[in-house]
């Protein structure tokens, strides 16, 4: 007798590879999960990290320029000593706001260093390197005025701490102010004041900018901050009262008469 045994075929392998392919269905499920939530991670790390680098620059922009404007409140106050503004012109006369000569480089509160020299020449031909008379004749969209243009001179600097009594400011920012003529002169001598001003109603046969006066203050600080504010002032026969000086009273002998940040 034959006996015939039959042989039930073997499902395991076909399990194990169910099996395995399960395994590996997840690991990349699990992997790319993984991705998902660094990739989300990193996007809220350098989101926080993006709106704190702006606020920081918000507030020390503000700080910079409340610095200049400060500034520029010391040097129009001390205007007011000063009889001839041409020697201020010339850069004969300087606020006692100073911390030394008007060259050389400063040390920041956070490290950083600034030249004073290479900020006159910007300033004067934007330009780092010493202007020629031609460099600061020459006629640009910020320097439209040729022979008028304004030669800065430095008047005031120093850091802003120095500028009230000990204790009473805390501020990291250095600021400088800096003198002109007035570009509304005709003379083509930005080194003297204008004669023969106009009278109200007439810019011929005149001299416009006759006792007007150009100030420019720049402020720098931490993390790059820096602000430019430029006045223009005039003399003024008005006496002095506790009115706001914008208006020519509060300040004996000085009227502002515009005001603008040079951005």
């Amino acid at each position: 007798m034959i006996i015939v045994h039959s042989r039930r075929p073997s499902r395991t392998p076909v399990a194990r590879r169910d099996r395995s392919t399960e395994r590996g269905a997840a690991l990349i499920v699990a992997l790319m999960a993984m991705l998902l939530m660094m990739a989300l991670g990193t996007i809220l790390i350098l989101t926080t990290s993006t709106e704190s680098k702006i606020s920081r620059n918000f507030k020390t922009g503000s700080e910079a320029l409340y610095a200049a404007d400060a500034a520029l409140e010391r040097a129009v106050d001390d205007l007011r000593a000063v009889a001839d503004w041409n020697t201020m012109l010339s850069g004969a006369a300087q606020s006692a706001f100073v911390d030394g000569a008007p060259a050389g480089s400063r040390t920041l509160a956070d490290g950083q260093r600034i030249d004073l020299g290479k900020i006159l020449n910007l300033a004067n031909c934007q330009k780092v390197v010493d202007c020629s008379g031609s460099d600061m004749d020459n006629v640009t969209s910020e320097r439209p005025w040729g022979p008028n243009n304004p030669r800065w001179q430095p008047f005031a600097w120093g850091p802003l701490n120095d500028m009230a009594p000990a204790g009473t400011v805390n501020s990291p920012f250095y600021v400088v102010v800096m003198a002109a003529d007035d570009p509304s002169e005709n003379d083509g001598d930005p080194l003297r004041d204008g004669l023969t001003p106009c009278a109200p109603g007439h810019v011929t046969v005149c001299n416009p900018g006759t006792g007007v006066l150009a100030l420019r203050a720049e402020a720098f600080g931490p993390f790059g901050a820096h602000k430019i504010l430029e006045l223009t002032i005039s003399r003024t026969d008005l006496t002095g009262s506790e009115e706001d000086y914008n208006d020519g009273s509060g300040q004996a002998g000085v009227r502002i008469l515009s005001w603008r940040e040079v951005r």
